[in-house]
């Protein structure tokens, strides 16, 4: 392999993992991109599009916690916000979602429609006070399900239908 095939060999796993990264793409762009456009292998598509996926959830559910205790510390205003978000949440929707936590959470994630995903997901666990390491695991099978979903349906649909209609 010469310098140029492996610059832009770098480039397209780059261009995919920051793909899945970005909130409203994630797996549903970064997938049809390295298959359709970069011709990548289907394992490496799926590895480099979970690994891009994965870390914008840690970030959230590491930062939103300690972010969110400053705030309310230092602006009334935030910890009203705050206060008024967690318990209304808490209270209006906790017996539903405490049942089925972790399948709730796995399947909002794993399903690969707008709005749902890591992102979506991280920020649920958040407010619903999930344990970080509880709720990153039930993140890291939801982007696994919309891995495998998103996959199949580029190889059976096609690329260009997918990312035109999802």
């Amino acid at each position: 392999m010469d310098l140029s095939n492996f610059l832009n060999s770098i480039s397209s796993y780059l261009a995919v993992f920051f793909t899945a990264m970005t909130p409203i793409g994630e797996l549903r762009a970064s997938i049809p991109l390295a298959l359709g456009v970069y011709n990548m292998n289907i394992f490496l598509a799926y590895a480099i599009s979970i690994a891009g996926n994965i870390i914008p959830a840690i970030a959230i559910i590491w930062i939103l916690e300690p972010l969110s205790r400053f705030l309310m510390k230092r602006f009334k205003l935030a910890d009203r916000f705050f206060n008024w978000l967690f318990d209304r949440t808490r209270r209006k929707y906790t017996k539903k979602f405490k049942k089925y936590t972790g399948y709730a959470l796995v399947a909002f994630v794993g399903i690969p429609l707008p709005i749902t995903g890591a992102w979506t997901g991280a920020l649920i666990a958040f407010v619903f006070g999930i344990p970080p390491k509880k709720a990153l695991l039930h993140i890291f099978y939801g982007i696994l399900l919309s891995g495998i979903i998103v996959t199949i349906i580029c190889k059976t649909v096609g690329y260009v239908k997918f990312i035109t209609v999802g």
